[in-house]
This record gives C-alpha cells, structure tokens and sequence, in this order.
C-alpha cells in the first residue's frame, strides 16, 4: 500500500492569480463607467454590468463588497480620468487661458456626438440621483466638482494675468458658475439631440466674462 502525499486540489473554480483579479475588476470598472454614464447609477444594475464583461453575476461580489463599494470605485475612476482630461486642455501653455476652455468644451461636444448623445458626464448623472445615494457617495461627488471647479478656477486667474478678464473677478464664483451652467447644458444636449446647448451655454458664459471688463 502506497501513500500519495501530493495536496488535494480543491474542489470548484481555481484561485484567480492576482493579475487576472485586478485586471478583471478594472474590466468591470470600464463596465460600469460606460453603463452609469448612459444610464446613471440607479439603472445600471449589476447584471448588464458583469455580461459586458463575461463573468458570472454572482463573481460580481468577489471583486466589490457591495454595489456601494463598486459605485465608489467607479466615481473615483471617472473623476481621475476626467481631471487628467480638463488638464490636458487647461494647461496647454500654446493656448491663452480662456483658448483652453474653449478647447475643453469643442473636445466635449465631439465626445458626445461620438456617442451619439447618449453618454453624457457620469458625474452629472449621479448627481440627479443624490436624494436616493447614501452619503458617502453624495460627498464623493462633492469632491469630485470641488476639484474641477478648482482646475477652471485656476484657469481663470491664469486669464487674469494675461488681461482677459478684470483682475478682480471671483474666479472661484466664476468656476461654480461654469460647472453649474456646463452640466445643465450636458443634460439638455442629451435631451435635445444636439451640442447647441453647449454652444449656447458657452456663448452667453463668455459673454459674461467680457462684461466684466
């Protein structure tokens, strides 16, 4: 009689290595930045999320404690990848500052006729759901308009040294401003199926800013 002192293997699917684990969850990410940002939190359930990936619904919770965690982690994904967006255009130096911004919002109307406008920004979608988020979630997106509020407002004082708006302009009012207007006018160029609510938006905010002089 022969002893086989080779280990068990275990029984169900094997251990994921940890290169298959981050890359799917990255995956699933991209799958929920794309779903939120059509559809918003509330209606991107989980389903429609793991099958744009291929792995079962119930893998879902091996990657993300909660949908919680998930939407957590999908907001800090897009805030990221949206700061580093508004970077790429408001710290071109070959541009003057308000030229950047003009830059910014022709970049945007071409993202969301490449999507036909039904994408807009995953922020904004979120934001329209505060009343049914928990909290953490709502200070998320706090931070995350906080943030790019504070890359336009730079801009702007940026615009001030160079004479383009009056020196004593509120750029940080300026900035809440722009956020507050920009979003709106994302939501009616997906209602409307047009960017003529960007154009309009940033027509009459330009305006503005020549009338401060």
């Amino acid at each position: 009689m022969t002893t086989d002192n080779a280990p068990k293997r275990r029984r169900g699917r094997p251990p994921k290595t940890g290169r298959e684990f981050t890359d799917t969850r990255a995956q699933l990410i991209r799958s929920g930045l794309e779903l939120i940002t059509e559809y918003g939190f509330i209606a991107a359930g989980v389903e429609p999320i793991v099958k744009n990936v291929q792995v079962p619904k119930g893998s879902f919770y091996h990657y993300f404690k909660s949908k919680e965690d998930f939407g957590q982690q999908v907001l800090a994904a897009y805030g990221s990848y949206f700061a580093h967006k508004l970077d790429k255009h408001l710290l071109d130096e070959r541009l003057s500052p308000l030229k950047r911004i003009d830059s910014f919002v022709e970049n945007a109307k071409q993202g969301i006729t490449q999507y036909q406008f039904k994408r807009g920004c995953l922020v904004g979608n979120m934001m329209q759901e505060v009343p049914q988020l928990s909290e953490a979630l709502s200070a998320q997106l706090r931070e995350i308009i906080t943030d790019w509020q504070q890359r336009i407002s730079d801009c702007l004082e940026l615009a001030k040294t160079c004479g383009e708006i009056p020196p004593g302009a509120d750029t940080d009012s300026l900035a809440s401003v722009f956020w507050s207007g920009w979003e709106g006018a994302v939501m009616r160029a997906k209602l409307f199926q047009s960017v003529e609510p960007l154009d309009e938006f940033w027509r009459y905010y330009r305006h503005h800013l020549d009338q401060l002089a």
